[in-house]
């Protein structure tokens, strides 16, 4: 679709967030925007104090006298502070440089080497003292208004200054962010965005999703992460919707609930943690007989809804990695339309998008947004062309040519087919396809996506390079742990044998392996937006995949 389409908003029209932070603080000074919850308490900002706040982030960092472009990090959890000091980052001339806050010690020296950070905020930490000490001395360290957190330099002796009073504009070709990737491989990648490319993709984000100032929206997704970076901070900008924010995993339940979010945005763990926590309630025998009953169905369903503190929200969505169809389905009975979307760093989140939902298109990704080019390449990658995608990877050109096709697409490493409607589905990633003993290619995703729909599966990875047969590999769901061993492997039997079943003879699977142990980020078994890091659980598992077993499940104890 051209550029100059009458609902797309093109590159030159986009605003920087700066200036619509100077226009809402014109315009709608007293309106609330931010509420961090404090304990007890909450804390809000207004427009007029979250552009106040900035100003006085920019003071501090411009009394520093850095010179302009300085990169300048953040390393935190979720925080309205986050995102004004962000602000204050822009307004300085600065470029920001978000960081996991799950991140461990060599990421964190990582980043702070290779983007020359002179200056790193410092939030809300589960490894507080660890991920401090990994700061190097050189980096000046800046506390945001939490306690516990040792720095020297307080947020209220950092912004204990006169607000700087003139209103700076970035050019939009300036570069406004670099992005380390959660990579499941190898050091991070510093994804380069211009206020273009990142803006661009926000401000059209607000009209695919119908998105305005009545919108509510819960932040919890790692701000670092780029989904949650432009599709509620930034896109926040233009939308004037106000955000709300997890205080710690304790309170999710009543955060949600108190946020009541219009828009939800969730990744398919998280999915499926709601859906076992239904079932623990309401088993689903019983659950289906209620849904079946007319009327009181749909009160269930809407009681089960308002349970999750989902009850006002119009669209719910899912991302960072498939979600099994099986799953849609079941929300979908209680009255909950999940539509998949699909970006990635290098193109600012911005690549489909399922809404409006279509339950024939579940197990789709969804339609190319306006102003995004998708195709698929002779050897089935998707590739990617828009005005959101990045200008580079940062100090790396030789991986930045070999990202980009000679005519300027994309190349994104997923497989996938479109159908004649414009939805694509993703059936596999190109690096993860492996060749087994007999010398026959296995591509692992769809298989993973079968085995999923047995809902005491949590995680997944099916391997077997060099393998006679491929396996798969899973961990339970917390709540089937609590089950006896017996009434686990009849489960797990009946899917293995069904899976199996629609499989060619060289895909099937030989066996199944149960972990005990999570996978998690903190094994460094996932990556901070939670998908499965393929390679290192290859590795460290090496013994128990080579292992040759007689049963078809296995317990790895």
């Amino acid at each position: 679709m051209p550029l100059d389409d009458a609902n797309l908003i093109s590159q030159d029209n986009v605003s920087s967030p700066l200036s619509m932070l100077y226009q809402w603080e014109a315009e709608r000074p007293d309106d609330l925007f931010l509420t961090q919850p404090k304990g007890s308490q909450e804390v809000t900002y207004t427009w007029a104090e979250t552009a106040q706040a900035a100003r006085k982030v920019a003071a501090g960092l411009r009394a520093l006298n850095y010179p302009k472009g300085s990169r300048i990090a953040i390393l935190s959890k979720n925080c309205a502070e986050w995102m004004i000091a962000d602000l204050g980052i822009m307004m300085a001339g600065h470029i920001s440089v978000p960081i996991f806050a799950t991140a461990g010690k060599d990421t964190i020296q990582y980043v702070l080497e290779h983007a020359n950070c002179p200056l790193i905020f410092v939030g809300k930490l589960d490894s507080m003292e660890a991920q401090v000490a990994a700061i190097p001395d050189s980096v000046e360290k800046v506390a945001l208004p939490y306690p516990n957190i040792p720095v020297k330099t307080s947020w209220e002796s950092f912004t204990s200054v006169d607000p700087v009073l003139d209103s700076p504009v970035p050019d939009m070709n300036e570069i406004m962010t670099i992005i380390y990737t959660s990579g499941s491989t190898g050091q991070p990648k510093g994804v380069v965005h211009t206020y273009k490319t990142i803006c661009w993709a926000a401000r059209n984000s607000l009209n695919a999703l119908s998105v305005s100032k009545d919108d509510r929206i819960l932040s919890y997704l790692p701000l670092a992460h780029i989904t949650e970076r432009v599709l509620v901070e930034i896109a926040s900008y233009y939308s004037t919707m106000q955000i709300r924010f997890v205080e710690s995993l304790d309170t999710f339940t009543r955060d949600v609930k108190a946020c009541q979010p219009t828009l939800f945005i969730s990744v398919p763990r998280l999915w499926t943690k709601f859906q076992m926590g239904v079932l623990a309630k309401i088993p689903q025998k019983k659950l289906s007989f209620l849904l079946s009953i007319p009327f009181l169905g749909k009160k269930v369903a809407k009681k089960i809804r308002n349970e999750m503190g989902l009850g006002s929200a119009r669209l719910w969505a899912s991302g960072s990695a498939p979600l099994a169809p099986a799953t849609i389905e079941w929300f979908l009975s209680i009255g909950i339309e999940i539509s998949e979307g699909w970006g990635m760093t290098e193109n600012s989140a911005y690549g489909t998008s399922s809404v409006p939902f279509r339950a024939d298109k579940i197990g789709c990704i969804g339609k190319a947004y306006d102003g995004v080019d998708v195709r698929i390449a002779d050897d089935g990658e998707i590739q990617v062309s828009s005005p959101c995608n990045m200008i580079g990877y940062y100090k790396e050109p030789e991986k930045t040519a070999g990202v980009f096709t000679n005519d300027g697409y994309l190349r994104t490493g997923d497989k996938g087919v479109i159908d004649s409607e414009g939805y694509v589905k993703i059936t596999g990633r190109l690096k993860d396809i492996f060749k087994t003993e007999k010398g026959k290619y296995v591509t692992p995703a769809p298989i993973e996506a079968k085995l999923m729909e047995n809902p005491i599966i949590e995680q997944v990875c099916v391997t077997g390079t060099n393998l006679p047969q491929p396996i798969a590999l899973l961990v339970l769901s917390e709540e089937a742990r609590a089950h006896n061993k017996t009434v686990i492997e009849q489960s797990l039997q009946v899917t293995l044998d069904d899976v199996n079943s629609g499989l060619e003879s060289h895909q099937k699977l030989d066996r199944i392996v149960v972990f005990i142990e999570e996978w998690s980020i903190e094994n460094d078994l996932l990556t901070p937006t939670l998908k499965v890091k393929r390679h290192v659980i290859e590795e460290k598992f090496k013994s128990v995949i080579l292992t040759n077993y007689t049963d078809s499940v296995v317990w790895n104890d």
